[in-house]
């Protein structure tokens, strides 16, 4: 039995990038084998244990055989006669099909470090059309290699898998996994790009798709291109190392733009109340965790009040608190408002422009919060005021409480 360290681990150490998890591959060994040396074996579809000690997973060396359609469809064949060679001819790209013996030698078949150093992303072999996931994977791929590109006979095989209705058999969980990582890498718009390019992002967000090609004002935005600013808008959001749900919030807060009628180009009146019940079809689709899907509809519908924040009066302000229900959940409004930054910023030249509006806010809603509701309460009650005379007295002294910033101003 001969143990390999394999996959990222070994990619990500030749890239000098630190090395996360520590995968094995036992070739010449059966799971009794691995079973008496302590080996707890937590597998359910193929063989694979953890080491007693170190806890790092390691798989029996395994072939796999197309069966059906979709990524579920695959027989593994798991054994001894299973050489190294042929565990890794499974694998997905070249660069994550290298392996790493206990001495440090490099075990790398199929050119995976050749393509590391001239940064492309390309497909071990055939069966990389037989497993839609790899579309996936690849696009997340780019995401987080952003100076990769993808090899021109592995774009023409998604493609074939596209137009094979492959991806059409993702379900939506998958799809959201891959997807939100994706969005989490460094460079997230490289997964829409790749998606975009193989024909995957028509079938699997049809509205995000639609952006692309649709024009916006020039004076606004300098990129033109609706689909172009949401690339730029992604990337904003990863410079400022925003959460998930703002990310996800920026991939949806424009898709009404794409349903504007052409002869209304480039303006997009009403776009906002468009792209709501865009994002929660799109949310939906993906099974999107109630928090992103909560922040992605509030973003669309209110970015453009956001913007437009800082020549509100104090009952307007009042009112965007309170449509955002901002004293309830104030983490997600402040979410909401880095969103809008990015989206500010996500301009072509305008990346480090000031957005005030966001601080504005945050101080509008820090001055409400600060009113003492208890002993507002409390004194009306005194006085013999109840139930919506307590809750005027409450608006009354918040309202003074955003006047106040103004008169300080």
């Amino acid at each position: 039995m001969q143990m390999y360290l394999v996959g990222g681990a070994v990619r990500d150490g030749l890239l000098g990038l630190p090395v996360q998890d520590r995968d094995w591959v036992a070739v010449g060994a059966s799971p009794q084998a691995l079973l008496d040396q302590g080996y707890l074996a937590v597998g359910k579809d193929f063989p694979v244990f953890l080491h007693p000690v170190t806890h790092e997973e390691v798989a029996l060396a395994r072939t796999e055989r197309k069966t059906a359609s979709g990524y579920h469809g695959f027989q593994v064949y798991a054994a001894p006669d299973v050489t190294l060679e042929q565990d890794l001819g499974r694998r997905d790209l070249t660069i994550n099909a290298m392996a790493q013996a206990e001495d440090g030698t490099l075990v790398d078949p199929y050119g995976g470090q050749q393509d590391l150093q001239a940064r492309v992303l390309r497909h071990v072999s055939e069966a990389f059309v037989e497993d839609p996931v790899r579309i996936l994977r690849l696009a997340r791929f780019a995401a987080r290699f952003g100076d990769f590109t993808v090899a021109p006979e592995t774009l023409a095989l998604m493609r074939e898998m596209v137009s094979n209705g492959e991806v059409d058999a993702l379900v939506p969980e998958r799809v959201w996994q891959e997807v939100s990582r994706g969005l989490m890498e460094q460079h997230p718009s490289r997964m829409i790009e790749v998606l975009r390019a193989c024909g995957a992002l028509a079938r699997l967000a049809p509205a995000v798709d639609k952006l692309f090609g649709v024009p916006q004002p020039p004076a606004h935005h300098p990129e033109v291109d609706t689909g172009a600013h949401l690339l730029l808008v992604l990337d904003e959001c990863a410079r400022v190392q925003a959460p998930l749900p703002v990310r996800y919030a920026a991939l949806c807060h424009d898709l009404g733009k794409g349903e504007t009628a052409p002869e209304e180009w480039p303006r997009h009146i009403g776009h906002e109340g468009r792209s709501v019940p865009l994002a929660e079809a799109l949310s939906a689709l993906w099974r999107v965790p109630t928090e992103c899907r909560e922040l992605a509809v509030l973003v669309a519908r209110e970015h453009s009040h956001v913007h437009g924040s800082l020549g509100f009066s104090a009952e307007a302000r009042m009112r965007l608190l309170e449509r955002c229900d901002a004293l309830r959940r104030p983490e997600r409004f402040a979410q909401m408002l880095l969103a809008c930054e990015c989206d500010a910023r996500g301009r072509t030249g305008l990346a480090n422009r000031d957005y005030p509006q966001r601080p504005r806010l945050l101080q509008a809603l820090a001055a409400v919060q600060s009113v003492d509701t208890a002993a507002i309460s409390a004194a009306a009650l005194a006085a013999g005021r109840k139930g919506p005379a307590i809750g005027q007295d409450i608006q009354q002294a918040r309202m003074a409480a955003l006047r106040a910033i103004d008169q300080a101003d």
